[in-house]
């Protein structure tokens, strides 16, 4: 028996001794030509960290705006109703979502329309329309991040409070805390309803995503002025976990199904606002993954360079018993170095990026702070592309050096 498995041993041996070899032969010729290999290894890890750079701004920056959505004027979950105003009482469905294991908390919204004028050193601003927006100062705070926007003077304080965006404060001439503000909104019934308040605070928001161009009053004002006694526009609803949001939205749509409400999670609500910006995402992510082929075709050249360089070496090779596969399998084996050095060090580098905007919360020019994350399954597979890529691209470099002849190869240097 033993005498039987000898060969079988000697020949599996001496294949992987043949591998052996061919793997070091492949790292002795690209150490001899280490300018091609660190030009290879930088066109693919480029490559990787444009593309590393462009989902760290772009899908970073459409993170943000979702956050900033939701922080600011959707929540995670948006309660409506499909006619017109809830008429629901908001306190019960407040503690009916804060029951809710994954809800934070819930707040009830109204939210018009008005126009609005200010007087500023006995002179009358021009009258414009403005969405106003009114909030329950105590529950808005557990649910929104607007009251963090307040730059000058503080959140809505009571009845007669009123809170500008920093764009109407600059359309009303710069009003300021303490300036007296009147709006006119049209009532339930179609008459005007005037009141003025006093400026309690300013708000102004990165990016502009917050309410810069609203006004805030109180909830109960506003609903005094339109006839809406008990009644509300909308319910934000906050949660400890954003990923639970349809299950969140359908649990309340089963729970009340004779009701008209409509309950939406915040990619929903924005949809609108987003949509136009998830086709800019794929282009951009699209010009990148063709970057990467580019890279390619560096490996392409940078490979045939390789081979004519070896020729000489090719035809000892050939000439003492290589076969052509053990040439074909040199030079690939040189393309999945390439391709492994450079998948490495490109992940690297855009690891490095990704962690140097995550930590400075990364924005441009004062807008608003980049939502960096890490997708390991996107980094997994623009590593695992680029690598791909390189060994596809020195099959051809390789299937050439097959080519030569032992005596031609010898001859030509």
């Amino acid at each position: 028996r033993d005498l039987h498995s000898f060969p079988t041993r000697r020949s599996s041996d001496l294949h992987i001794e043949c591998m052996d070899y061919r793997i070091q032969l492949a790292k002795r010729m690209l150490s001899n030509k280490k300018g091609s290999l660190i030009g290879a290894v930088l066109a693919v890890s480029i490559g990787i960290l444009v593309i590393h750079v462009n989902f760290v701004i772009f899908q970073g920056l459409y993170d943000a705006i979702i956050r900033d959505l939701s922080s600011y004027r959707f929540g995670d979950v948006r309660v409506t109703d499909e006619e017109e105003f809830i008429t629901k009482s908001d306190v019960f469905l407040v503690n009916w979502f804060e029951r809710i294991p994954y809800v934070e908390a819930a707040a009830p919204r109204v939210q018009s329309s008005a126009s609005i004028n200010a007087t500023k050193n006995g002179k009358l601003i021009e009258e414009f329309g403005v969405q106003i927006v009114g909030v329950d100062p105590f529950r808005d705070t557990r649910v929104s991040t607007v009251h963090e926007t307040v730059t000058e003077g503080q959140y809505v304080l009571s009845r007669n409070s009123i809170v500008v965006g920093s764009s109407v404060s600059e359309d009303l001439g710069g009003v300021r805390v303490g300036d007296s503000l009147q709006l006119q909104v049209v009532d339930r019934r179609g008459e005007d309803q005037i009141r003025r308040f006093l400026v309690t605070g300013i708000v102004i928001s990165p990016g502009g995503q917050g309410l810069d161009r609203s006004v805030i009053i109180h909830i109960d004002a506003l609903r005094d002025m339109l006839g809406r006694d008990g009644e509300t526009g909308e319910i934000l609803v906050k949660l400890n976990d954003p990923k639970k949001a349809d299950e969140v939205k359908e649990y309340f749509l089963r729970t009340f199904p004779n009701d008209d409400f409509k309950a939406e999670t915040i990619e929903e609500s924005a949809e609108e606002a987003l949509s136009g910006f998830r086709s800019g995402i794929a282009m951009i992510n699209m010009i990148g993954y063709f970057g990467m082929m580019s890279s390619a075709f560096a490996v392409v050249t940078i490979q045939m360079m390789l081979v004519s360089s070896k020729t000489r070496e090719v035809g000892i090779m050939r000439a003492i018993g290589a076969k052509r596969k053990d040439i074909l399998v040199l030079f690939i084996v040189q393309g999945m170095m390439i391709g492994a050095l450079g998948a490495g060090l490109g992940t690297a580098m855009g690891l490095g990026y990704t962690f140097y905007a995550k930590e400075t919360r990364m924005s441009f020019q004062g807008s608003l702070p980049l939502e960096v994350s890490y997708n390991w399954p996107n980094i997994v597979q623009t590593a695992i592309m680029a690598f791909t890529l390189a060994v596809i691209a020195s099959i051809y470099p390789s299937f050439r050096a097959t080519k030569l002849q032992p005596v031609e190869a010898m001859r030509s240097v």
